[in-house]
């Protein structure tokens, strides 16, 4: 009876060793399986077979993980404190090296994530963090892509969401503004002055070369004047009218008889 019960034991206890050793990995999953400790292949996706006692499996997910970057305080270039904030993208793309060369790539992502993040801005203006984030996203994803490489991380994409100044700076970076909208108006003003006057001077070339054309100028004023409604026009008389007069009334004089 014992040696009945006994291997009926057994074969119960080998099928439970059976059951148990079958893994099922998604797709997105791979096994790291380990024999005795040491590696010895990556499984996956689909039933494996990992055997108790012997084997041992650890699970790794390859789809992108999204990671916040906690506010870094910086000091730019030209010695400015700003917080700034970012969101990395990266994925396992070698199980192996993800759980063999790195205790947690999770974490050890997330510290040389921050570290990069003050090194790579510590390095630019204050101006190029507003202006130029685009370059300055891709100068982190290649430093970071760099470095995660032994891990089996491969980080796709760095984006900065926010640069955070001071009530000061703010004030200051506006005041800079408006002194450059400033600048600009006063520039466009003066080269508006400058074609205004090379305009006047071509015309005045022009009317000098036919003294008709500026009568009629004289008169075109003044049809315009007398458009307006307004009830006191002043008419200014021309001065070589005025000798025109003038010698014509001396004419007249000298012509008369003498009585």
């Amino acid at each position: 009876m014992f040696p009945e019960i006994g291997l009926s034991g057994f074969l119960i206890l080998l099928a439970v060793l059976v059951i148990a050793s079958f893994r099922i990995l998604r797709e997105y999953e791979r096994g790291v399986v380990f024999m005795l400790g040491r590696f010895w292949k990556v499984k996956g996706p689909g039933l494996i077979l990992v055997i108790p006692g012997l084997q041992q499996m650890v699970r790794v997910d390859l789809r992108t993980v999204t990671m916040d970057v906690p506010s870094q305080d910086v000091i730019s270039r030209d010695n400015v404190s700003v917080k700034v904030n970012a969101v990395i993208y990266f994925r396992v793309v070698d199980p192996q090296k993800a759980i063999i060369q790195v205790e947690n790539f999770l974490v050890a992502t997330s510290q040389l994530a921050q570290t990069t993040l003050r090194a790579v801005l510590g390095k630019h203006d204050l101006d190029e963090m507003l202006a130029e984030r685009e370059k300055l996203n891709v100068d982190i994803q290649q430093t970071l892509d760099v470095q995660t490489d032994a891990w089996g991380v491969k980080v796709s994409n760095v984006e900065i969401k926010h640069v955070d100044l001071n009530e000061s700076m703010v004030r200051a970076i506006a005041r800079q503004a408006e002194a450059e909208r400033e600048r600009r108006a006063k520039i466009i003003h003066a080269e508006g002055e400058l074609q205004a006057a090379e305009k006047l001077l071509q015309a005045a070339q022009m009317l000098a070369r036919q003294p008709e054309a500026m009568q009629l100028r004289y008169l075109q004023t003044l049809t315009q004047i007398a458009g307006d409604k307004s009830h006191t026009i002043v008419f200014p008389l021309p001065v070589d009218i005025i000798s025109l007069m003038t010698e014509t009334l001396k004419r007249t004089k000298e012509q008369r008889p003498v009585a």
